[in-house]
């Protein structure tokens, strides 16, 4: 009986670290989707905004997704690997249990890849890292200098 229990923990443990390693990779989701719903009509105009996108299409996107951030990954990936949003949202649908590297794979996005990189990194929908910089004119380029 004790075996038996044993063998039991060894197998969930065997199921459940590979998915929170998987969630680990993208942890920044968390704080992301706190944000996009507390302000789902901010968000919206965000990713219209961020991906050129109209209104039909962000309906679309959420819609068909679970939480905010998998409609950015979903508009993201489609745009990394250059296939259209529904072909995106299958990929989606029949690989979201196992995680978004695994989906990205699928979409032709390399592990280790510079593109992979960026995504495990986070979203440039709310990056408030880099507010306010390189913004502004260049120094020394303004009206008047010669």
């Amino acid at each position: 009986m004790k075996l038996q229990k044993v063998l039991i923990m060894f197998s969930l443990l065997l199921v459940l670290v590979p998915s929170y390693l998987v969630a680990a990779d993208f942890d920044w989701t968390r704080d992301f989707n706190i944000r996009a719903e507390a302000d789902p009509s901010g968000f919206r105009a965000r990713l219209a905004t961020r991906f050129s996108i109209g209104d039909a299409q962000v309906d679309f996107v959420i819609g068909n997704v679970d939480r905010p951030a998998d409609a950015y990954m979903v508009l993201r990936l489609g745009e990394m690997s250059a296939k259209p949003t529904d072909y995106v949202i299958e990929q989606y649908k029949t690989g979201k249990g196992k995680g978004w590297g695994v989906i990205a794979k699928s979409l032709g996005i390399k592990p280790g890849s510079k593109e992979f990189h960026a995504l495990k990194r986070g979203s440039d929908l709310y990056d408030d890292r880099n507010v306010g910089k390189g913004k502004g004119k260049e120094k020394g380029k303004g009206k008047g200098k010669k």
